[in-house]
């Protein structure tokens, strides 16, 4: 990463991290809220009743595995049932590698994940991306039962 890179990705981090407090739903203290997918209990894991809200990666990656394409395939079938809906796709990381790398990546998780539902027949329009990359992890520890919780793409309803 050249030194143009770094400083940009530090800089979308800044941001990110200083937008916090005005996540929709977000309790401003970094757990999520009402749709979030912050820490333990701060959401139902539901997107609606009976759709997931979140696909995981593997490590390092941001393709969408099989049993995420039917998650976001239900998605998909729920978002255009609710054509007045907007979702925010929130990007996030396991532990490992730096802030700026997670950033990055955790853009590229959102990113295909939105592309996913575009190719579904969802309208770009109606869906945002972030990237939380290392900063609101779902389950806290330093194992792999914790980072493969925390490698996911998360569908929260926005206020938009």
């Amino acid at each position: 990463m050249n030194l143009f890179t770094k400083t940009l990705a530090l800089v979308a981090a800044t941001f990110i991290l200083s937008a916090c407090d005005s996540t929709p739903g977000g309790s401003g203290n970094g757990t999520g809220g009402q749709y979030g997918s912050g820490g333990p209990g701060t959401g139902s894991g539901e997107l609606a009743q009976g759709v997931s809200d979140r696909v995981f990666f593997e490590y390092d990656s941001s393709s969408i595995s099989s049993e995420g394409q039917k998650t976001l395939a239900a998605q998909a079938a729920w978002l255009k049932a609710n054509s007045g809906v907007n979702v925010t796709v929130e990007g996030h990381c396991d532990e490992r590698g730096t802030r700026e790398y997670n950033i990055a990546l955790g853009e590229r998780r959102a990113s295909s994940t939105k592309k996913y539902l575009t190719g579904l027949g969802v309208a770009s329009s109606r869906i945002n991306t972030i990237s939380y990359g290392k900063e609101r992890p779902a389950v806290i520890g330093e194992d792999e039962s914790a980072w493969s919780q925390n490698r996911r793409g998360v569908t929260i309803i926005s206020t938009k």
